[in-house]
């Protein structure tokens, strides 16, 4: 066996042990789905490819298209996640997603670092509208 090839074995080996510990120590991944002014979706799974299809599926049946319904962040493990809704002068909305945050805290400074410059980039409003845990319990404002 040539040195590489061991050295991709070994690798491959890591990658895999620690995918199957990650999901034994039920870690959970998050996905966010957006058809901006039609439909959303957010979503736990056990994988990232589960939280992403479960998210459009739920756009989907929102009033999304497939091919509307983007993804907009997805996080493993989820952690803490922060929505936070945009508006531009003149009505055009969407909702900006950050995940994977240690804590609740972390993920609220995210918001407020992501509204810092909302007026300069003439927003007529910002606000984190909903946290969002690893098992997709939503905390909605104020955040206590």
């Amino acid at each position: 066996m040539t040195p590489m090839l061991r050295l991709a074995t070994i690798l491959c080996a890591t990658l895999i042990s620690t995918t199957g510990s990650a999901q034994e120590g039920g870690r959970k991944a998050i996905a966010f789905v957006q058809a901006p002014e039609m439909s959303a979706g957010q979503c736990v799974g056990k994988d990232t490819a589960s939280a992403i299809d479960c998210a459009m599926k739920q756009c989907i049946d929102g009033g999304g298209t497939a091919e509307d319904c983007q993804v907009d962040a997805t996080c493993f493990p989820g952690n803490w996640s922060v929505d936070i809704f945009m508006m531009a002068d003149g009505g055009p909305h969407w909702h900006q997603y950050s995940c994977g945050w240690q804590t609740k805290e972390l993920a609220i400074k995210a918001a407020d670092l992501a509204c810092s410059t909302a007026q300069k980039d003439g927003l007529v409003e910002c606000s984190a509208v909903q946290l969002v845990d690893e098992d997709g319990k939503v905390t909605e404002p104020p955040f206590n």
